[in-house]
C-alpha cells in the first residue's frame, strides 16, 4: 500500500508540475472568428415541404455561403459550394438547402438504415443550450434518408441512439441538389430567453470525393467541436414547448422449437401476447421524463456469441432502446484512455445489468422438469435528464425488475422456486459547466436494493458513487480530468465471502499478503479513480503536422466492487498509461493523412507487486485513393497474472510480441474488402494467437448493401492453462495443460430500403468454439522466471483417462488420489433475425421479426475430433432451431 500512495502522489506532483509550466507558455493560435447567421420569424406564410426552397416565405432570409473544407484538405476551398437558409415559428425550426454541384449525374444516392449516413449528405448541428459542449444533429441524405445525434462532451460522443421525430424532403436539379428541413422546436431543448443565441454548424458530405466541408470552419488542430460553432441570432419570443409523447405498444409472439418427450414444458410450442407504453413528458423546455412500462425488446438484434476460457465477463453492447436512448448522460467510464487497455471496460452504470438472466439456479434430480425465466422482465423504468441554463447537467434513472420464478415439475406436482428477487436500480448523474464549458465539476451515485431471497448468492444492496473534474486550458489545447469512485456491497457472510474470493477479487491468493479471507463479513467497500493529463490541441506547422500526448494512472483497491450495476474486470490494480501521437494532417505525397502513435503500460498491485510491462507502436495511413493500411507491434517485458490460477497464486507468464495488420480499401465503392490478421507469440514457443478477419461488402444497388464477414482464431498455450483444483494430502493442487483452441465464425447482413422508412434488415452467425487440453501438470513455483520450473507435467504412470474423467495417481501406490473431467468441449451456436420495420407515420412504427437460434445439446462434449467446419455447418442447422416469430406495433401520440 505505501509502494502504491508513492507511486501516486508522485505521479500527481509531476502532473501540477507539467500544468504550471503549460500555462506559463504563451496562449495557442486562437481560433477562426466565429461566424453569425441572422434568422427572422415566418409569420403567416406555409413552408410547403418538397425539397425545393421556393415558397415566399424564405424570402424573408438570406443565403449563407462560403463553405471551408474540413478534410482532406482543412481550410482548402471545397470541390462545390453549398448555401443554407434558416427561419422558424412557433412550433418549427425550418432549415432550406442548396448544395451545389456542378456533376449532379454524380451525385450518390445510396440508402441506407436510418443514422447510417449514406452516400451524399447535408447536416445541421444545434447547440440550443447554447453550453459549447452540446448539441442536436440532424443529417438528411440526398436519397432522403435521415440521422440525427445527440453530441456530448464538445463533440468527444456522437449518440446516434437519439431518435427526435422531425421532417426532411430532397430534389435533384441540374445545378445540385436542395433540401427542406422542419424541426419540431418541442425537440429541442433550451432555456427561457426573450432573444436566444444558439451555436450552430452545418456540415456538407461529398460522397464521391470523400470531401467534408463546414459553414464555420474549424481547424484540425485543436480540441473541441461544438465550442467553436458558429451562431444563430434572431430567435425571439420562443414560447416554450411542453412535448408530450405516449407510445402505446402491442406484441403478439409465438415461439417453437424441438419438442422433449416427457417434459410438461416443452410441447414444441409457446405463444404470448402483451402491452406495455413508451412516454416522453417535458417537465421544463430543458428536461425531460422518458419512462417505459412493462417494455419489449424483441425487435432488437441478438447479440454476438462469445466463449472466453480466461475467466474474464464478456461485455455487452447495449441495444434496448430505452437504454441506448440519453445513455451519455448516465456513462461514467472510470478510465477510457488513449493507449487502451482492459481497464477502459470499467463503468459504473452497465445498463446490461438491469433484465439480465437470473441469478439463481434449480436444483432438479431424477423425474424433474423445470420451466426457467431466460430474461429478468423489467416491470419499468423511468429516466429524468436535460441541462439547465445555468449549466447543470442531471441525469436520474429507476428501473424495477419482477421477482422471478422457477416453475418446478416432479411427477406431476408442482411449486415454484425463486430464481431472481424484486430488484431496484437507481442511477443519478449529475455535472456543471464553468466558464463556457473549459471546466467541469460533476458527480454520480448508483444504487442497487434487493428483497430478500438469495442471500446467499446475491448482495442485499450494492452502492458506488464518484466525483469527477476536467479542466481545459490554452484555447482546449490541454487538459487534465481526474475522478475518484467509492462502492459499498452489504449482504450475508455467505455472499460477501462469495464476493471475496470471486474472479474479480481472489483475496485467497496465498501471495497476496496484503489480502486474506474473512468469512466473518457482511460488507466490503472499495475505491478507484483515474488521473490523466493530456495535449491535444495546438498549432499544426505548415504541413499540417501536429504532436499529441496523453499520460495516467488509474487505479482499483482489492475490495472495489461495481458489478452489481456497473462493469469491472480486475480489482487490486494500479495501472500507468501513457500514448503519443505524430500526425500529418494535411494531404502530401500518396497520402491523405498520416499518424504515427507510441503506447507503454506498467501495472502493479496493491501489495507492489510488479504486473506486467509493455511497449507498443503503430502506424496508420490513408492513401489519397481513400485506401487505409495500418500496423503496429507490441513488444511484453513483464506478465504476472493474479487470475490465470483462479485464485490459487499469482502466476508469471511468458514474455512475448504481437503485430497486426489491416487493409481497407474505398469504402464508397460498390464492393468494399477489408482484411486483418493479428499475430502474438509468447518466448520458446510457449504462446501462440492467430486471428484472421475478412469481410466483403457489395452495394449492387443504391437501396441494397450485403455485407460477409469471416473471422478465425487459433490460440495455443503451452502448459499454462488452468483447469481445475484438487485436493491432495492436504495440498492444493492447481492442475494446467496445454491448450490448443480453434474459433470461427461467419457473420452475413443483408439491409434493403424498399423507401427511407421502410427497411428489411438480416442478420446471421454461425459460430463455433473448441479447445482441446492434453499434457496436464501441477503448478510448483507460479511465479519462477524459468517457464518449466514453475510446473510439474504428469508422466505416463500418474495419470489416465477413463470415460471423460481424468484421474491421478501421484505417489504411485495404485489408488487414485484425485481426479478431474476433461476440460474439451465443442460449442456451437447459430442466431439470426430478420426485421421488417414500416414507419408508418413519424414516430409510428410496426415490425415483423422472425428469430431464430441453436445451441445442440449434443454439440458441447460430443464432435471433439471431426473438421471445426463440419461441425459448425452440421449441428447449426441439422437440429430442430429455437423460432420466435413477433408482430409489434406502436403509435406515437405527439402534442
Amino acid at each position: 500500500m505505501k509502494k502504491f500512495a508513492c507511486l501516486l502522489w508522485g505521479f500527481i506532483a509531476c502532473l501540477f508540475s507539467i500544468c504550471s509550466f503549460g500555462q506559463s507558455k504563451s496562449a495557442s493560435d486562437p481560433d477562426p472568428q466565429k461566424r453569425q447567421y441572422f434568422t427572422q420569424k415566418n409569420v403567416g406564410t406555409e413552408i410547403k415541404l418538397d425539397g425545393i426552397p421556393d415558397d415566399k416565405g424564405w424570402d424573408a432570409v438570406p443565403w449563407s455561403s462560403d463553405f471551408v473544407q474540413n478534410q482532406p484538405n482543412n481550410g482548402a476551398a471545397p470541390d462545390q459550394q453549398t448555401s443554407f437558409k434558416i427561419l422558424y415559428d412557433d412550433k418549427f425550426l425550418y432549415i432550406a438547402y442548396h448544395c451545389h454541384d456542378k456533376s449532379p449525374d454524380s451525385i450518390v444516392q445510396r440508402m441506407s438504415r436510418r443514422d447510417e449516413f449514406p452516400g451524399d449528405w447535408v447536416e445541421i448541428n444545434i447547440d440550443s443550450y447554447h453550453d459549447l459542449r452540446t448539441a442536436f444533429s440532424f443529417t438528411l441524405s440526398v436519397s432522403g434518408v435521415r440521422g440525427d445525434e445527440f453530441i456530448s462532451n464538445n463533440g468527444d460522443n456522437w449518440d446516434d441512439s437519439w431518435n427526435p421525430i422531425w421532417f426532411g424532403k430532397t430534389h435533384i436539379d441540374d445545378t445540385g441538389w436542395t433540401a427542406e428541413v422542419k424541426i419540431p422546436l418541442s425537440q429541442l431543448r433550451y432555456g427561457d430567453e426573450p432573444e436566444k443565441v444558439w451555436g450552430i454548424q452545418v456540415q456538407r458530405r461529398i460522397f464521391r470525393k470523400e470531401e467534408r466541408s463546414t459553414w464555420q470552419h474549424i481547424p484540425q488542430n485543436g480540441k473541441g467541436w461544438v465550442s467553436r460553432f458558429g451562431e444563430l441570432h434572431g430567435l425571439k419570443d420562443i414560447p416554450s414547448q411542453r412535448q408530450i409523447e405516449i407510445a402505446p405498444y402491442g406484441v403478439a409472439q409465438l415461439e417453437t422449437y424441438k419438442k422433449e418427450t416427457g417434459n410438461p414444458f416443452a410441447d414444441g410450442t409457446d405463444g404470448k401476447l402483451s402491452a406495455g407504453v413508451d412516454g416522453k413528458v417535458a417537465v421544463t423546455s430543458d428536461l425531460i421524463l422518458d419512462f417505459t412500462i412493462n417494455p419489449d425488446f424483441g425487435q432488437v438484434e441478438a447479440d454476438p456469441s462469445q466463449v472466453r476460457i480466461d475467466g474474464f465477463q464478456n461485455y455487452l453492447q447495449e441495444r434496448r432502446p430505452f437504454f441506448v436512448e440519453s445513455r451519455n448522460i448516465f456513462n461514467y467510464q472510470l478510465t477510457g484512455s488513449a493507449a487502451g487497455g482492459d481497464y477502459d471496460a470499467d463503468q459504473l452504470f452497465y445498463s446490461r445489468r438491469i433484465g439480465d438472466a437470473p441469478h439463481g439456479r434449480v436444483n432438479l434430480t431424477d423425474g424433474d422438469y423445470a420451466k426457467v425465466p431466460q430474461k429478468t422482465s423489467i416491470l419499468g423504468a423511468a429516466k429524468f435528464s436535460g441541462k439547465t441554463k445555468n449549466g447543470w447537467s442531471i441525469g436520474v434513472l429507476e428501473s424495477m425488475t419482477q421477482r422471478e420464478k422457477a416453475l418446478v415439475d416432479h411427477e406431476g406436482e408442482r411449486h415454484h422456486e425463486l430464481v431472481e428477487p424484486l430488484t431496484s436500480y437507481f442511477v443519478g448523474r449529475l455535472q456543471k459547466d464553468f466558464d463556457e464549458g473549459k471546466t467541469i465539476v460533476g458527480g454520480i451515485f448508483t444504487a442497487v436494493n434487493r428483497e430478500d431471497g438469495l442471500e446467499d448468492i446475491l448482495h442485499r444492496s450494492a452502492y458506488t458513487g464518484g466525483i469527477d473534474f476536467q479542466h481545459t486550458w490554452k484555447n482546449r489545447t490541454y487538459y487534465l480530468t481526474a475522478n475518484g469512485i467509492f462502492s459499498r456491497v452489504n449482504g450475508t457472510a455467505a455472499a460477501i465471502m462469495n464476493t471475496q474470493t470471486s474472479f474479480e477479487h481472489f483475496f485467497q491468493r496465498p501471495n497476496a499478503k496484503e489480502l486474506s479471507v474473512d468469512p466473518n463479513r457482511t460488507s466490503l467497500t472499495g475505491h478507484g479513480g483515474t488521473i490523466k493529463f493530456a495535449k491535444f490541441g495546438g498549432k499544426e506547422d505548415e504541413k499540417g503536422r501536429i504532436f499529441k500526448f496523453e499520460t495516467g494512472v488509474t487505479w482499483r483497491s482489492p475490495e472495489l466492487e461495481m458489478n452489481d450495476i456497473g462493469f469491472q474486470l480486475s480489482s487490486d490494480e494500479l495501472n500507468h498509461f501513457a500514448w503519443a501521437a505524430y500526425n500529418i494532417l494535411k494531404p502530401f505525397s500518396v497520402f491523405r493523412s498520416f499518424r504515427l502513435n507510441y503506447n507503454h503500460w506498467s501495472r502493479w498491485d496493491f501489495g507492489g507487486q510488479h504486473l506486467y510491462q509493455a511497449f507498443n507502436t503503430n502506424a496508420h495511413a490513408q492513401f489519397k485513393s481513400n485506401w487505409q493500411i495500418g500496423s503496429g507491434l507490441t513488444w511484453e517485458l513483464l506478465d504476472i497474472s493474479n487470475t490465470a490460477l483462479r485464485g490459487g497464486s499469482s502466476l508469471r507468464r511468458p514474455n512475448g510480441l504481437g503485430n497486426f495488420l489491416y487493409i481497407s480499401s474505398d469504402q464508397r465503392k460498390k464492393f468494399y474488402p477489408y482484411f486483418e490478421i493479428f499475430n502474438g507469440f509468447g518466448f520458446d514457443k510457449t504462446v501462440r494467437s492467430n486471428n484472421f478477419y475478412l469481410s466483403l461488402a457489395a452495394q449492387p444497388k443504391d437501396a441494397l448493401s450485403i455485407s460477409l464477414g469471416s473471422s478465425f482464431n487459433r490460440y495455443f498455450r503451452k502448459q499454462d492453462q488452468y483447469v481445475s483444483t484438487a485436493n491432495y494430502n492436504g495440498q492444493t493442487r492447481i492442475i494446467v495443460s496445454e491448450v490448443n483452441q480453434k474459433t470461427f465464425s461467419i457473420t452475413l447482413r443483408v439491409n434493403y430500403n424498399v423507401t427511407p422508412d421502410f427497411t428489411i434488415q438480416y442478420y446471421g452467425s454461425p459460430f463455433i468454439t473448441r479447445p482441446l487440453y492434453k499434457n496436464f501438470a501441477y503448478v510448483t513455483d507460479p511465479l519462477n522466471k524459468e517457464y518449466n520450473s514453475r510446473f510439474h507435467r504428469y508422466n505416463s504412470n500418474e495419470i489416465k483417462a477413463t470415460d471423460g474423467v481424468f484421474e491421478v495417481d501421484e505417489n504411485g501406490d495404485g489408488q487414485v488420489d484425485y481426479n478431474f473431467s476433461s476440460p474439451d468441449f465443442n460449442f456451437v451456436q447459430f442466431r439470426s433475425n430478420l426485421v421488417v420495420r414500416w414507419e408508418y407515420i413519424a414516430g409510428s412504427e410496426l415490425y415483423l421479426v422472425w428469430s431464430q437460434s441453436s445451441e445442440p445439446d449434443g454439440a458441447v462434449f460430443s464432435d471433439i475430433n471431426s473438421k471445426l467446419g463440419h461441425s459448425l455447418f452440421d449441428n447449426s442447422f441439422g437440429e430442430k432451431a429455437r423460432n420466435i416469430f413477433l408482430i409489434k406495433m406502436t403509435y406515437r401520440f405527439l402534442r
